[in-house]
């Protein structure tokens, strides 16, 4: 992954002619000549842009923004719940990249009404990660840094799928949060990442994307894998330990990863996904002690 951000450093020069693409909302985007002036209203947006070779085009971003150390000297223009308009507007913008569920939705409505293009990025599954990559430097005219990077994160993708394809299926509960417990289902990215590694969301079924469910609920799926993240999660995976009936439990299969490998859905992302299909690795052998 270090060696896609220094690649990242070399940008291509800007691209002559308009350019459309399409964004994770199926809106087509166009752009008269490559963008120059990028805000971010996103973490995961800030490592994508990065990704794509357009670190230096990001002219403001949300907090959080801190992956690549680059990403921590970006002026803030606000959070992912709430941005400041006229601030942006300052900063004279000609692409705005903004996470589609953001709450701040109404804003993003009103940059669209003052001419400024905005891409919605929300990738669905692994494939979309370096799909927005790509469709990204196609805005920024920086292809040649990003088109490099995007098939590097589709041969890592594809590694993982051929050596977990044919691996027993390890049902896994997936922790967001503690208090309340919040969980993810089958329409969140997180789920493409555990069908990948051979493992099944227990909550795969539910109709909403962070779902909060009950500790009752997950004792009665009995969960063979528990995993957890550092972040945001005051008491993690331990909150599982006192129930020593539960298979993750006994197995000892209550997992952590670290940092915002899993948190975010940037390039990153896929180098969380082979942590997550190596602790399924153990879990299955787990099965056999």
């Amino acid at each position: 992954m270090k060696r896609m951000w220094v690649l990242a450093a070399f940008l291509a020069a800007p691209l002559a002619g308009a350019v459309t693409v399409r964004d994770d909302a199926g809106n087509a985007i166009t752009l008269d000549k490559p963008a120059a002036r990028v805000i971010s209203m996103s973490p995961h947006v800030t490592e994508l842009l990065f990704a794509a070779g357009g670190g230096s085009h990001i002219v403001g971003a949300v907090s959080y923004s801190d992956y690549p150390e680059a990403a921590k000297s970006i002026p803030r223009i606000g959070s992912n719940r709430e941005v400041d308009l006229e601030r942006i507007i300052s900063m004279k913008p000609d692409l705005v990249v903004a996470w589609m569920h953001n709450a701040s939705e109404r804003q993003i409505e009103m940059v669209r009404k003052l001419g400024v293009p905005v891409f919605l990025s929300d990738p669905q599954t692994l494939e979309g990660i370096p799909l927005n990559v790509a469709r990204l430097g196609q805005l920024m005219g920086t292809e040649a840094v990003a088109n490099v990077v995007a098939a590097e994160l589709r041969k890592q993708l594809a590694s993982l799928r051929a050596r977990y394809a044919a691996r027993p299926v390890v049902r896994t509960f997936y922790q967001v949060w503690d208090k309340p417990l919040y969980t993810l289902s089958g329409k969140h990215i997180i789920t493409d990442a555990l069908r990948l590694c051979g493992g099944e969301n227990i909550f795969d079924k539910l109709p909403v994307t962070a779902p909060v469910v009950s500790v009752e609920g997950v004792l009665q799926a009995d969960p063979e894998a528990i995993f957890g993240t550092a972040e945001k999660n005051y008491g993690g995976v331990n909150l599982w330990k006192p129930y020593a009936t539960l298979t993750a439990t006994r197995n000892d299969n209550l997992f952590t990863v670290e940092g915002d490998l899993l948190n975010r859905a940037g390039p990153r992302m896929i180098a969380g996904t082979a942590v997550m299909c190596e602790k399924l690795e153990l879990a299955r052998q787990h099965r056999t002690r």
